[in-house]
């Protein structure tokens, strides 16, 4: 039995023990107590499976992970909006992942998605958004022949988020974000033109100030290639954010990686900031 439901059951039967009248059955007493508590839990049990049918009737409903991102999948796209989309004929499936703020976590989880199934990264976009912030949002579509590959892309992608939000660092006055991985696939390459099969990584400061002292950390602590360079008018959606790619040996990038996070903290805890991970750091 819960301990919570027990601790309840105690409570009620002290209750009666403190009442003036004492010719009661305290097993019976509790039996009923029990019976009104397994009620209760009932009848939430029952809240929550409306509430999960609700959400199983929108067919295209992946599910939702952090950054306010959205999972969702087309099964058969539309002939119009599949030609102004500029799909393969081949495809006929559609995945959707689009989030208000971040769009390195979710390009990042997107490109495992992209290696574990059978489906292509035909658009990736950066949005102004992140709420009000300092940054963007996103959107990534995974187009498939078959619709399971599309919803399993989708749903790699939102497990993902996890992991890849463990380096993004926000706080009142900007934030942080940083991206590793050993081997770039189909999604960094389509979304920051990643070589496909080497390491890579993202380095991402806000406001674009930190940024640039961010890049040139990351640059002068090892031996890396410089993949883009990205700033408020150039290569964003008009962010406040410098953003460095980076390429090269894996042991090499991830430090280069890691020196530009430390240099970013530590600008913004000299502001007066306290930044710190949105899950669990992953770098």
């Amino acid at each position: 039995m819960d301990n919570e439901i027990i601790q309840r059951v105690l409570e009620e039967v002290k209750k009666k023990l403190n009442d003036k009248e004492m010719n009661f059955d305290v097993e019976k007493e509790i039996q009923q107590t029990i019976g009104q508590l397994n009620g209760e839990s009932e009848n939430e049990v029952k809240k929550e499976v409306k509430c999960m049918e609700n959400i199983s009737g929108i067919t295209e409903f992946i599910g939702y992970g952090l950054g306010d991102t959205v999972g969702l999948v087309i099964a058969n796209v539309d002939s119009a909006l599949h030609e102004k989309m500029g799909l393969d004929k081949k495809y006929r499936s559609i995945g959707i992942v689009g989030g208000r703020t971040g769009a390195g976590p979710q390009i990042m989880a997107g490109d495992e998605a992209v290696k574990a199934t059978n489906t292509e990264v035909v658009a990736i976009e950066l949005a102004r958004d992140t709420k009000g912030g300092a940054g963007h949002g996103s959107l990534v579509i995974f187009a498939a022949e078959d619709v399971s590959d599309a919803r399993r892309a989708v749903e790699v992608t939102l497990k993902e988020l996890n992991r890849t939000f463990g380096d993004v660092y926000g706080c009142d006055v900007g934030h942080l974000e940083l991206q590793y991985t050993a081997r770039a696939s189909y999604a960094l390459n389509k979304g920051f033109g990643a070589p496909i099969g080497k390491a890579f990584g993202i380095i991402v400061g806000a406001p674009a100030a930190i940024g640039v002292v961010m890049a040139d950390t990351a640059l002068k602590t090892a031996n890396v290639e410089v993949v883009s360079y990205a700033s408020p008018n150039v290569g964003t959606a008009h962010s406040n954010e410098v953003i460095l790619t980076i390429t090269g040996d894996s042991g090499a990038v991830r430090q280069s990686v890691m020196s530009a996070r430390e240099k970013g903290m530590k600008i913004l805890k000299a502001m007066g900031q306290n930044p710190t991970s949105t899950t669990q750091p992953y770098i």
